[in-house]
């Protein structure tokens, strides 16, 4: 009973023990936790806002760029508008026209080649954009003409546009004649205007200055081709017109090179000439040259035959030789 009592003491006492560890270490533990809970929320909360200012710095880059990329979309917009509205003036577009001619015909000719404002035909007072010297002359010595003259039927072309956008086959196809009757009434024109051989040449050229407008011209079924039948007209592109100009300014280098030719072969004929008279003179030169050397072989032969004769005859010393034949004195020399 004894030994019992004591065990039993002893066990509550260990009991007791163990309690008073495991709440130390509950409470140890707790700390700890709540020490690495602070630690970690600090880190989350330092990261978060690292991450967070970051990315709101990146969008408001990106909000930064498309501002901009805005404005500069509506500084274009207004620039279309201002072209738009610039070219809706038909003198505006006649001058746009005249710039982009005037700009290919600088690139590829020189100032000699062509002229503007020309009045093509004798005492008219209708003077064509650009017309380029082909060579040959008339008999009163005027050049002789190629007209080229620029149109842009603008708003013809906007109503085709349109109708094509809303996919509008009849008002397309309504748009599109009235862009070849426009584009007819200018070719009459032009070559009652500017054609008048042969102070020109028999035919003339109307420049497109839009590339978009040049290709629905040329798809008109059989425009093309009623234009130089009818009026003598060749339709041009700045792309055709680039390549017609290039072609032109070749054959002029051509015609150059065989007209220098040609001079170069009188200048060789004339030479050739006087090579012969040179050859003549050479020959008479010759025969007087070798006329002064048989001279000159009789006087050695004559000099020799002197020799032979004297060579019994005593030479007499210097000073009497001097004062027997006499020297002129030379010259004192100044």
């Amino acid at each position: 009973q004894a030994l019992s009592e004591s065990n039993a003491r002893r066990m509550n006492e260990v009991r007791t023990t163990l309690e008073t560890k495991l709440a130390d270490l509950q409470k140890g533990n707790e700390s700890k936790l709540d020490e690495m809970r602070k630690t970690v929320d600090e880190k989350l909360q330092a990261t978060l806002e690292q991450r967070l200012g970051e990315s709101f710095k990146q969008v408001a880059d990106r909000l930064e760029q498309v501002h901009k990329g805005l404005g500069e979309m509506q500084t274009l917009a207004q620039g279309v508008g201002d072209l738009k509205h610039l070219l809706t003036n038909v003198k505006t577009r006649g001058i746009f026209g005249e710039a982009q001619l005037a700009a290919l015909l600088e690139q590829i000719f020189t100032p000699d080649q062509y002229a503007a404002q020309v009045a093509t035909k004798p005492g008219s007072k209708n003077v064509v954009d650009f017309a380029i010297k082909l060579p040959g002359k008339s008999d009163d010595g005027t050049p002789l003409w190629l007209p080229i003259d620029a149109k842009f039927p603008n708003e013809d072309y906007e109503r085709l546009l349109d109708a094509q956008d809303r996919a509008d086959a009849p008002a397309a196809e309504l748009a599109a004649k009235a862009l070849e009757a426009r584009i007819r009434f200018e070719a009459k024109s032009i070559a009652e205007k500017y054609v008048h051989p042969p102070y020109t040449t028999d035919f003339a050229i109307l420049f497109l200055p839009s590339e978009g407008l040049y290709a629905e011209v040329l798809r008109r079924p059989g425009l093309m081709e009623a234009l130089q039948r009818e009026h003598r007209i060749t339709l041009a592109g700045p792309t055709t017109l680039s390549a017609m100009l290039s072609s032109l300014q070749m054959g002029f280098r051509t015609l150059a090179l065989e007209k220098r030719s040609s001079e170069v072969w009188q200048v060789l004929g004339a030479v050739k000439n006087e090579f012969g008279k040179f050859g003549d003179v050479l020959s008479r030169i010759r025969t007087q040259t070798q006329s002064v050397l048989n001279t000159l072989e009789q006087a050695q032969t004559r000099t020799n035959v002197m020799s032979r004769a004297l060579k019994t005859v005593e030479a007499l010393p210097d000073n009497q030789t001097q004062a027997l034949l006499p020297l002129d004195k030379e010259p004192e020399e100044g």
